[in-house]
């Protein structure tokens, strides 16, 4: 067995949400919406699926939709790109990412990483026999400095994986943080991969793309996620943009992981994209309202919450809180004895650290919200 996966335990999303179902708990632990996503949309699938063809697509992906993410980006982040060249689609951002890392990543090669992170990076940089040099990021504001970045590059740094906005953080990378990685990504002639599922949900600035920056743009991969975009998480259509040499060869690793995603969503996804920006201005207005009473509630409640800068999450200070017990601990106190799921930022620590945050998704219904802030104020 491949030590790579064979030592690895059951993901805590898996365990939360199976907790969840059993014991019929309100989940606020896993990332996905109670809604279900752009009605029309879905619709555009639906009539995809009888009127479009269902056999393989192009391994690249279909024309319509590579020039649906072309125009998308050029009209929501003003960034250009060649939809025969500077764009492939991918079943779901993860495996986008898993492709950029296997076709970049060489055994021996380090990869900067920043702890707390999307626990996917880890075994994925492993599996391709690099190794993972971790930046340690400390509540409230998740910022790491010129003395981190200096500590973590050398001569084997190969790529740099960033989040932006970042799960589980929420913290949205800024111009001073991608000026820094510009220079040592340079310096060191590394590769950066910049994980931006996120980028239609953030709430303060707008969004800034790796892409935006000249000298990132010659040496950077944006990753994308139509799931994220329309909250039709169980979609898995993800996008790969950038330098037409460095898609190219995550499309030969994409070529012999799923090859091609499929059609009808592919067609529903370019649908989407072509949607009025008041669309996507009313759903992240929808998710700001949800954000702010969940916000609200909990402040009410006695916790001090930490700054939502983007993506479906708000994250609770526990010690700044008043609870004592460590994340994990409280995290199954609130499960088993107050039937709510919820996410510890200790389950995105690679390095095994006791981060006392709480990681809680706001995407849900009124009702789960506020039963959710009931039992966190009954557990304290």
């Amino acid at each position: 067995m491949n030590p790579v996966f064979r030592d690895l335990k059951t993901s805590i999303f898996e365990i939360m949400s199976g907790e969840a179902r059993r014991l019929g708990a309100v989940n606020l632990g896993q990332g996905f919406p109670e809604s279900d996503g752009f009605p029309d949309v879905r619709l555009a699938a639906g009539g995809a699926l009888m009127t479009q063809s269902n056999q393989y697509a192009p391994m690249r992906g279909l024309a319509v939709l590579r020039q649906a993410v072309s125009d998308f980006y050029q009209k929501h982040q003003d960034i250009e790109l060649d939809p025969d060249r500077q764009v492939m689609i991918t079943s779901g951002a993860t495996e986008a990412i898993c492709a950029a890392i296997l076709a970049l990543v060489s055994p021996g090669d380090e990869v900067v990483v920043f702890e707390p992170m999307y626990d996917a990076y880890v075994p994925l940089i492993r599996r391709a026999g690099g190794i993972a040099r971790i930046v340690q990021l400390s509540p409230p504001h998740w910022r790491f400095s010129q003395a981190d970045l200096h500590a973590a590059f050398n001569a084997r740094t190969k790529l740099v994986l960033l989040t932006t906005p970042n799960n589980p953080t929420t913290h949205a990378l800024g111009q001073a943080e991608l000026r820094l990685i510009e220079h040592y990504a340079e310096r060191h002639n590394a590769y950066v991969v910049s994980d931006e599922v996120w980028e239609q949900l953030v709430f303060d600035d707008p969004h800034l793309s790796v892409l935006h920056l000249p000298g990132l743009s010659r040496r950077a991969l944006k990753i994308g996620s139509a799931g994220k975009i329309f909250s039709l998480t169980g979609w898995k259509v993800g996008f790969v943009c950038g330098p037409a040499e460095l898609v190219d060869q995550v499309a030969r690793a994409h070529q012999y992981i799923t090859f091609s995603t499929p059609p009808g969503l592919q067609h529903a996804v370019a649908y989407g994209l072509n949607l009025p920006a008041e669309r996507f201005t009313e759903a992240l207005e929808g998710f700001r309202a949800q954000r702010d009473d969940l916000c609200r509630g909990l402040s009410d409640a006695g916790f001090t919450v930490l700054p939502s800068q983007g993506t479906y999450f708000v994250n609770i200070d526990l010690e700044a809180s008043g609870v004592t017990m460590p994340g994990l601990e409280f995290a199954f106190h609130l499960l088993n004895n107050h039937a709510l799921a919820t996410i510890p930022l200790q389950a995105f620590c690679e390095s095994g650290r006791n981060l006392p945050v709480l990681r809680l998704c706001f995407a849900k219904a009124p009702e789960s919200l506020a039963k959710g802030i009931a039992a966190l104020k009954a557990a304290r």
